[in-house]
């Protein structure tokens, strides 16, 4: 039953996302033009870290940006219909899972624009994908769960990025790094240990959501 509803909930996540296309080409444009200008402010070939590290700001900022309408759409007559039809651990799942998706799909467009306008060897990029792919899903369980809390403090969405700062450090210093193994194509046997911290982080961000979006839901 339960499973249904966040079905359903995805769902309606999906069509309120799409009905609002200038909503969605603004976040496009936004990572196409901040590559496309990170691309001339540099050389042609910049050194591995600095490639790196820049992809993980646009990245990060992106994530942002996305998350931080999740909890605005939610006006509050939709917010009491949620309130009465759905569970608070069904509402805040359907959430992280759109969001999760929903920033995969963006993270893999801007790896395709960063590369295209700032090319990059990686030398093993399978394990630089699912780096992205973790890392991605990750950003956008934390930066849900405390969109989630900055909604309750009437959208004061300063206190987001305090809040997700301390959360997002360890996140992003692991994807760092594993992502400068792959791109100097690094064997597996050395990153296993960090992905599944990744993993990791991954399942405890749903597990305190669950835990703590309840109490915020009966406020």
């Amino acid at each position: 039953m339960q499973i249904t509803k966040i079905t359903q909930l995805v769902k309606k996540e999906f069509l309120l996302e799409f009905r609002q296309k200038a909503s969605l080409g603004g976040i496009l444009i936004y990572i196409v033009s901040t590559v496309f200008v990170s691309a001339l402010c540099v050389k042609s070939t910049i050194p591995v870290y600095v490639w790196n590290a820049l992809f993980w700001i646009i990245l990060l900022f992106a994530s942002v940006t996305i998350s931080t309408k999740s909890f605005m759409k939610e006006a509050r007559g939709m917010g009491l219909f949620n309130y009465l039809h759905y569970s608070p651990r069904s509402f805040i799942l359907s959430k992280i899972i759109f969001n999760m998706v929903l920033m995969v799909v963006i993270s893999i467009i801007t790896l395709f624009f960063y590369s295209l306008f700032i090319p990059q060897i990686i030398g093993n990029f399978t394990l630089f994908f699912i780096t992205l792919v973790l890392t991605s899903s990750g950003f956008a369980g934390v930066l849900s769960l405390t969109s989630a809390i900055a909604a309750k403090a009437n959208n004061n969405f300063s206190l987001m990025s305090i809040l997700s700062f301390p959360v997002l450090m360890p996140l992003l210093l692991i994807s760092i790094r594993l992502s400068k193994q792959a791109i100097d194509g690094l064997s597996w046997g050395v990153s296993y240990n960090f992905l599944l911290i990744l993993v990791a982080l991954n399942i405890l961000v749903i597990m305190l959501a669950n835990l703590l979006f309840p109490y915020l839901w009966n406020d």
